[in-house]
């Protein structure tokens, strides 16, 4: 099946400054991916290349197996874009801002008629029918920005950051339609700096550093990839002590921003662990087992290496 994205070796540079170094990801249909990497490191260029916002330098970008070069004004009609900062107006009711689009992207009167009606319904919006878009709590204008994304059908759906500027209640109920999105086989290259939702959401994950992919898989995949079977978090007075003991008993020692991260090779209780850790003054400790988080710290995060 043709990839629903394919960038290849592509290279960009501002100046003399390199942005992307030979990136390279494939999207396939019908499938969630995840692009995750610190500020600073490209993802922003690369949603700009594939919305045609920029060109690359050198490297290709296919959609739909088509030379993003040459497909021209037919671009725009095979990608749906949801960021994090809202393009609606807010003097408009929700379905005023989706017939907009919608007239934007070329659908006849007809064909708006009946996308708009389905979207207001799948995004239960047909409660805030007769509100101004201005006067929705940022949660559902998100949503309705996410329906704009889809009004013209688009073969590749572009989540940037989408549930940044919302609470956490917000945050949740947008999951749920992502996940639905997903499940009804909408193709998506989501990005985030939120961890749990690239777990939760993305059937697999591109992890960036200095303008390439340094690690890619599902997330199992980039969880095995760490050596431990689960992390346990130590605050003691005397780290030196800690690492010594750790390094002992053939743990891994990891530290980030100032903090003790232990990688056990097995699930341990904390009983376990502070008996082990007996005779090193810890004041704290939790245990969790691996998640995407550790897999980014270990695989992209910049913390010093230890065992």
């Amino acid at each position: 099946m043709t990839a629903a994205l394919h960038i290849d070796d592509v290279h960009k540079w501002f100046g003399d400054r390199q942005v992307l170094d030979g990136f390279s990801l494939r999207v396939e249909q019908g499938e969630v991916v995840g692009l995750l990497g610190p500020n600073g490191c490209g993802k922003s260029t690369v949603l700009n290349i594939v919305c045609k916002l920029l060109a690359p330098d050198t490297g290709q970008v296919r959609l739909m197996g088509e030379p993003l070069n040459e497909l021209g004004y037919r671009a725009r009609g095979l990608v749906g874009v949801c960021t994090q900062h809202s393009a609606l107006y807010p003097d408009l009711l929700p379905a005023e801002n989706l017939h907009f689009f919608a007239r934007l992207y070329g659908l006849t009167e007809m064909e708006r008629k009946q996308r708009v009606a389905e979207l207001m319904h799948r995004f239960e919006l047909e409660k805030f029918a007769s509100t101004r878009v201005g006067q929705l709590s940022g949660g559902w204008q998100q949503r309705l920005h996410l329906a704009v994304a889809l009004i013209h059908r688009p073969k590749l759906l572009v989540l940037d950051e989408p549930t940044a500027a919302v609470d956490l209640e917000a945050r949740m109920d947008l999951w749920r339609l992502i996940e639905g999105l997903r499940d009804s086989g909408t193709t998506i290259l989501l990005t985030s700096h939120h961890l749990a939702e690239a777990e939760r959401l993305c059937r697999r994950v591109a992890m960036m550093r200095s303008g390439k992919v340094v690690a890619e898989g599902s997330v199992p995949e980039l969880l095995a990839r760490i050596p431990g079977q689960a992390v346990a978090k130590v605050q003691a007075e005397d780290n030196e002590a800690i690492m010594q003991r750790a390094l002992d008993l053939g743990w891994t020692v990891r530290q980030h921003a100032g903090q003790m991260r232990l990688l056990l090779p097995q699930n341990l209780g904390l009983r376990e662990i502070l008996d082990a850790l007996d005779g090193t003054q810890v004041s704290g400790v939790s245990v969790q087992p691996v998640t995407l988080e550790d897999a980014y710290l270990e695989l992209v995060g910049d913390s010093p290496l230890l065992g």
